[in-house]
């Protein structure tokens, strides 16, 4: 057993800010993810992608983003328990006891989930799954790999546009298909697409992928019939399903992934609390920078409950030592 002040499940940004801003407040904290690394969806997807909503950046590497928060987090001296998954939870009149998946149980006085979607797998490409590993993958942790390869994109989200933007002066050819007419991705994004040279191919969908070792080609349908490409590489950027079953059963009421909160970021289970991109309230806008805001929240209204002596306003951090 492992006792703390507070018990975060998820080590994704709005974790590790939530983090640093416990041991601000004077709290103890432990960190529990599935994941073996800190950062979550930014340090396992898209490490070299660039973030532009965070205060303060113009313009910042998603790796060095998670480096930074990292670098913060220490300040709370925290224990990190990677790699393992939370999977019951038990509540008790004073506090909470949370289970992991590899037996370690954590005792604290609050709980706060900031797991964004967690468990996350990537939605399969219909055509060609064999070639997983073999020219396709489902993301690009690192682009410089691409350098001078025919690459194809598949998608019309963020992930897809970004993706494509960012291989477009590393590869030989960028071309990206999409099944619908209009992109879901971000207006400035999409705009940036369209000036660039990469080749935009919709409605079009992955008929069928060819190859031997390694993907050769690939065949898309589109309006006029289908078309074979000459492609080394295939960015399948189809989104990722979520794995939320271990909350399921914590009775917390989650609603299409997403767990309800107030303005204080308390969930329906006393002492516990949720953060970033997995809460849910009218309004909600999900951004890293609203994910920090709210973790600074659910943290200063649960300070009474776990310390009694401590108030819900922070001093200023300036003043700390």
């Amino acid at each position: 057993m492992i006792t703390a002040d507070l018990v975060i499940v998820g080590a994704g940004p709005a974790g590790l800010y939530a983090t640093y801003y416990a041991g601000f407040r004077g709290l103890s904290v432990v960190v529990v993810d599935a994941l073996d690394q800190l950062g979550g969806q930014m340090s396992v997807l898209y490490p070299e992608k660039p973030v532009f909503d965070v205060a303060g950046f113009p313009r910042v590497r998603a790796q060095d983003l998670v480096d930074s928060l990292v670098e913060q987090a220490a300040l709370a001296e925290p224990t990190y328990l990677l790699g393992h998954d939370a999977t019951e939870l038990e509540q008790l009149p004073d506090g909470v006891v949370v289970t992991t998946d590899r037996g370690a149980r954590i005792r604290a006085g609050a709980l706060l989930i900031t797991g964004g979607m967690g468990r996350f797998t990537p939605r399969p490409l219909p055509a060609g799954g064999e070639f997983v590993g073999r020219g396709l993958r489902y993301a690009v942790p690192r682009p410089a790999e691409l350098t001078g390869r025919n690459v194809l994109v598949v998608g019309g989200g963020d992930s897809a546009v970004d993706w494509a933007l960012c291989l477009e002066p590393l590869a030989a050819s960028v071309t990206l298909v999409h099944r619908r007419g209009a992109f879901r991705a971000h207006e400035r994004s999409v705009s940036e697409l369209r000036s660039s040279s990469v080749r935009i191919l919709t409605p079009h969908e992955v008929a069928a992928v060819r190859g031997g070792a390694r993907v050769e080609e690939v065949d898309v349908t589109g309006p006029a019939g289908v078309e074979t490409l000459k492609v080394d590489e295939i960015v399948a950027a189809l989104g990722f399903k979520a794995d939320l079953a271990a909350l399921s059963s914590w009775g917390i009421g989650l609603s299409k992934r997403h767990i309800a909160v107030d303005r204080s970021m308390r969930t329906t289970l006393p002492r516990v609390f949720a953060a970033g991109d997995i809460t849910d309230f009218e309004g909600k806008v999900r951004l890293i920078s609203v994910g920090f805001g709210e973790a600074a929240l659910a943290v200063n209204n649960m300070v009474p409950l776990v310390r009694p002596d401590l108030p819900v306003v922070p001093g200023h951090s300036s003043d700390a030592a």
